[in-house]
């Protein structure tokens, strides 16, 4: 838990959004406005600016939790990891929590979040009641879904801070036991992996056991694990994954017949993949035992790693010790992708002849039902159009290949292409190479140059092709 309380009055909240304001207001016209914030869970490389940028100081908690409406007031910049500390004292947590504790409720909402609760509750925007945004123009405005603003409450979504920028979130919570139970279920071929998905997705169970959370890694064609978390309230020991044990590590058993079982705390559940940024610690040596053994636990987060990241990026470290053992430049391909359920071993199988990358990350995923867009809607969010009813899996890799001479991109553009080929997307977080017509058709060019008409007329905020394709 954090040292300080981490819910505050509208007092407080009143005089960050003036603050705020304020900023807006003093950058001068003509200039491009930004967040000045000195941290981001963004993968793509962005010109480094003086300019002055808005003032988020103060908007960066829990405004209030109701546990009797489950719901909570949040400011947009409040971390995963400070909002999960304040709803778990009630006994609540977010409907989705994606896997990292210092992205941000606001980020995760106009980008896209995902966890391993999203096959039964979306993603983090569907669970949202309402968003008060500040809007390219200046203006604050509170979208709904059954208001005047209701095209920006659906639009916002994915549209990464180029319609406006949230500054409070009302959010709907669950309410969860002490502990998660898991089972790690092996298989030895993604296309059966792919069956018992869809199995357990329909049924909400495996073996007659419930199942709450649901996500998977596969570390090869032949070995590949789901893993099914079931809530809990039985009392019992539980392992500690913050030090020394790593989770992806603790999920591979040889037995293809009977799952092996672990436990967590709740909150150690949701942050499991944290300690370790999944398995990309591995890249600064952090799971080597001799190292572990004196790397400071405080550090032994995404958080940290995201700083080690910036240094790489700045000095071209990688790259440079690359030269020094005599090897090519490397392509950084770190991308999250949905396909729909039924073309994952398509996709898998092709991505592990094609790119040297493993594990990979599974996670799948419906859209809400009921949609906040009611029953009607066949797409509600138009900058992301997944279907309603149907299961998508959201793939995640997170590396790097050999570069190839003279084609920049090449590897991170041929995935492009062959989750256009299977009825996918793929998450704007990163490096992205769209030609402009294209990333038009795929992300909602018609609705989306509505909305930027309508809430950013004088163009102060990037568009979206310029901040996902252009890095600008």
């Amino acid at each position: 838990m954090a040292s300080e309380p981490l819910e505050y009055g509208d007092a407080a909240f009143s005089q960050g959004v003036t603050r705020l304001l304020e900023s807006y207001r003093a950058i001068p016209d003509g200039a491009t406005v930004r967040l000045a914030k000195k941290t981001s869970n963004l993968f793509r490389k962005r010109p480094g600016t003086s300019a002055p940028g808005l003032d988020v100081s103060g908007l960066d908690r829990v405004i209030s939790v109701d546990p009797v409406t489950r719901t909570a007031q949040v400011a947009g910049m409040c971390t995963y990891e400070d909002l999960v500390d304040a709803t778990l004292r009630y006994g609540l947590v977010p409907l989705v929590v994606p896997q990292l504790k210092t992205i941000t409720l606001g980020g995760a909402v106009t980008g896209l979040g995902i966890e391993s609760t999203s096959f039964r509750n979306g993603l983090p925007h569907e669970s949202v009641r309402e968003i008060e945004i500040l809007t390219g123009a200046g203006d604050l405005v509170i979208a709904r879904p059954d208001n005047e603003h209701r095209d920006l409450f659906f639009g916002f979504p994915n549209s990464y801070g180029t319609l406006g920028y949230s500054v409070r979130l009302q959010i709907d919570l669950e309410p969860v036991p002490p502990y998660v139970e898991l089972r790690h279920v092996r298989f030895t071929s993604v296309a059966g992996l792919q069956a018992a998905l869809i199995d357990i997705v329909a049924a909400r169970s495996y073996r007659d056991e419930r199942v709450d959370y649901l996500d998977g890694v596969v570390f090869s064609g032949d070995e590949c694990y789901l893993v099914l978390g079931r809530q809990t309230d039985e009392p019992g020991p539980v392992s500690d994954y913050t030090g020394m044990e790593i989770f992806y590590r603790s999920i591979q058993h040889g037995d293809v017949t009977e799952p092996t079982r672990d436990r967590l705390t709740v909150r150690d559940y949701l942050w499991r993949w944290d300690t370790d940024w999944f398995w990309c610690s591995r890249a600064f040596g952090a799971q080597n035992p001799r190292i572990r053994r004196f790397w400071p636990r405080r550090y032994l987060r995404s958080s940290f790693y995201w700083k080690l990241i910036g240094l790489d990026q700045r000095w071209d470290i990688g790259d440079r010790l690359n030269k020094r053992k005599g090897l090519p430049p490397g392509e950084r391909v770190v991308q999250d992708i949905e396909v729909p359920v039924e073309r994952t071993t398509e996709f898998v199988e092709w991505f592990l002849d094609e790119i040297p990358i493993e594990p990979i990350w599974l996670c799948p995923l419906r859209l809400a039902d009921p949609s906040p867009a009611g029953p009607d809607s066949p797409q509600p969010w138009p900058l992301y159009p997944l279907k309603p009813h149907k299961t998508y899996v959201n793939v995640g890799f997170w590396s790097a290949v050999p570069a190839t001479p003279g084609q920049p991109g090449a590897a991170n553009r041929r995935i492009e292409r062959k989750v256009s080929e299977l009825d996918g997307h793929k998450s704007l977080y990163s490096e992205s190479f769209y030609p402009e017509d294209e990333f038009d058709e795929l992300y909602g060019s018609v609705a989306y140059r509505e909305l930027k008409r309508i809430y950013d007329p004088r163009g102060r905020l990037l568009s979206l092709y310029e901040k996902a394709v252009k890095n600008a």
